[in-house]
């Protein structure tokens, strides 16, 4: 999806008024349908380093503690909780290979933390 489209562009494209598409998307932004506008960045365009998806596994009772400690980490850009090979999932942009090695030592030393498993990113496919 183009969230850049304007109302009247999506109007065209859907044979509707620009008024029903500013009304439909106004009510979706309300009811929460409607999260958030983002934007995807290349982080080595910008010379940030690399993307970096990271699986957590933790100790049940160590869980929400985990996740409180990862809301507040820079190196975290999303923090999802997931189900299949990891409870917690980070994504990351890692400056290099030293700072995810240090980030993942970080995170092997945190009391709760069963096993950490970093994948780099090489491209977006879709």
């Amino acid at each position: 999806m183009n969230s850049r489209k304007s109302f009247v562009e999506i109007a065209k494209e859907l044979n509707v008024t620009e008024t029903a598409v500013r009304k439909r998307i106004h009510r979706m932004e309300k009811n929460g349908t409607i999260e958030r506008y983002s934007i995807d960045v290349n982080p080595e365009r910008l010379d940030l380093g690399r993307r970096v998806l990271i699986g957590i596994d933790t100790t049940p009772q160590k869980y929400i503690t985990i996740i409180q400690i990862m809301k507040t980490k820079k190196e975290v850009l999303r923090l999802y909780s997931s189900r299949g090979d990891h409870m917690i999932m980070l994504e990351c942009w890692m400056k290099n290979v030293e700072d995810l090695d240090k980030f993942e030592r970080y995170l092997r030393g945190l009391d709760g933390i069963i096993d950490v498993c970093p994948s780099i990113i090489e491209g977006i496919i879709k």
